[in-house]
């Protein structure tokens, strides 16, 4: 089948992945957008856009059952295999490591480390992240610059926006 697949029909297998589906007035509101951006910022001021996101790293992914296989000889019974050899523990939830960052298209920040079980919410994201570690380092590498985020929730609270319309030189918010 492989063969005939491959060598005869010419065809290439391709997996699938998910995506969002957007609507036509996704699409339009896309569109604006980008063209308000446009007018907004001329070529040269890209350089000045910096960009924070955060990520979740983890650190210890849950094993894939289906490939997680013990080989034992021919005859053998499965009741005589010892119990420690065939269940494989795991915790519940996997450890992980969040970080954010800022990125200009010159430029990048160190990667700052959230600290473990903490929430990043507006308080946490305002107080740590921004004030503390992102925005000095933005402010050392130009007094210039535009900040501009994606719309999590602790980048739109009223509080965010209020700090970085104060904070620095000029801010894209999530609606212009």
């Amino acid at each position: 089948m492989n063969r005939i697949i491959h060598n005869d029909l010419r065809l290439t297998c391709l997996k699938r992945r998910p995506a969002q589906e957007l609507t036509v007035a996704n699409k339009i509101a896309r569109r604006e957008r980008c063209l308000q951006l446009l007018e907004r910022y001329l070529a040269g001021m890209v350089n000045l856009i910096w960009f924070t996101d955060e990520k979740i790293f983890t650190v210890a992914t849950p094993s894939n059952t289906q490939n997680d296989r013990l080989y034992v000889p021919a005859g053998v019974i499965k009741k005589n295999v010892a119990a420690g050899h065939l269940l494989h523990t795991r915790p519940t939830f996997s450890k992980s490591v969040m970080v954010s960052v800022g990125v200009s298209s010159l430029r990048k920040t160190s990667l700052h480390f959230v600290d473990p079980g903490v929430k990043t919410d507006g308080r946490y994201y305002r107080d740590v992240l921004l004030t503390k570690c992102l925005l000095p380092e933005i402010r050392g590498y130009s007094e210039y610059f535009t900040l501009q985020q994606d719309g999590a929730p602790a980048y739109r609270a009223r509080e965010t926006v209020k700090l970085l319309k104060q904070a620095t030189p000029d801010f894209i918010p999530s609606s212009l």
